[in-house]
């Protein structure tokens, strides 16, 4: 981890925290929820290896980053902005995007607003969902897993919260990484978070020094900044009706894990390998399932996800 550095950009009208390493094309990974920089530590060391230069920053509410306090300022348009400003900043033309869970939404935004910016994007997790005109994410989430689910849980300002101060930080770092398996994440009301159950021991991709880093940093910044991209979901989907029907025309990668939350929603196995992702992303080059892999794939299996960014960046 001496190898990378650490330092604050304006931009945007926030100060955002970036870890970086290397030298050469740049690529730019994005991180999701509850997640850091520190989320691509292996990707940013072994990709910097090979001759590039990796930038990840906290992402808006996160880490060292600022935090504002309001929800709608936690748009996918802010969270783009957040972004550009910070390659302006660098003096960065274009870079290849790489983005995981929230930071993948993200990612498609940026796609879809600045696709001038992008060389290739390596997209997991999440893939793209396009714009249905009908009604936003929160009502899909309802229809599929009702009230409990977890993103609708994310959405009474100050609920999750309080809900998660009721267990010990290290624990409830724990609790998220170990739960995002293949059945949905259900917190009834009264339970909540508790309702995740403890792990017998840390999985072998996880570390107690890990564990610590997050806990630490989330310590000292709470949650609301990550929960506002949950709760400013219903904002960005009125905000994007101009881009309804609009393609991702990036070249892209997307890998998933065959046990991850998302992979498993109903009829989203059908979307992604039958015509339907294809069709709202033309240039997707390939379709990348890992086998045994949960959510949190660019931690569980590293190396795997390493390679798999390389060998597609190193085309363009």
């Amino acid at each position: 981890m001496d190898k990378i550095e650490h330092r604050t950009v304006a931009t945007n009208g926030i100060n955002m925290h970036i870890a970086s390493t290397g030298t050469g094309p740049v690529i730019l990974f994005l991180h999701g929820f509850p997640e850091l920089w520190y989320s691509w530590r292996h990707q940013l060391l072994s990709l910097s290896s090979v001759g590039y230069r990796c930038i990840a920053p906290d992402l808006r509410g996160y880490g060292d980053t600022d935090a504002p306090r309001s929800v709608s300022e936690y748009t996918g348009l802010h969270l783009v902005g957040d972004l550009i400003g910070l390659l302006d900043s660098l003096g960065i033309d274009m870079v290849f995007l790489v983005g995981h869970d929230w930071g993948a939404m993200i990612a498609w935004y940026f796609c879809t607003f600045r696709p001038d910016r992008v060389k290739a994007l390596v997209n997991t997790s999440v893939p793209f969902l396009p714009r249905n005109p009908q009604g936003n994410l929160l009502q899909w989430f309802r229809a599929l897993f009702g009230d409990n689910y977890y993103f609708l849980r994310f959405q009474e300002p100050g609920e999750a919260e309080d809900d998660f101060a009721q267990v010990d930080t290290k624990r409830l770092m724990i609790k998220f990484f170990t739960n995002f398996g293949p059945n949905p994440p259900l917190m009834p009301k009264g339970i909540g978070v508790k309702a995740f159950p403890d792990p017998p021991s840390l999985p072998s991709w996880l570390s107690e020094e890990d564990i610590n880093y997050y806990a630490e940093k989330f310590n000292l910044t709470g949650f609301t900044g990550g929960l506002n991209y949950y709760r400013a979901t219903a904002i960005t989907w009125e905000l994007m009706a101009p881009w309804t029907g609009s393609p991702i025309t990036v070249p892209a990668k997307f890998i998933v894990g065959d046990l991850d939350l998302l992979y498993n929603i109903p009829g989203l196995k059908d979307f992604i390998h039958n015509g339907g992702f294809k069709k709202d992303v033309p240039l997707l080059e390939e379709v990348v399932v890992m086998e045994g892999v949960a959510h949190f794939l660019q931690q569980e299996k590293p190396e795997e996800v390493s390679k798999h960014i390389y060998d597609f960046v190193k085309k363009f």
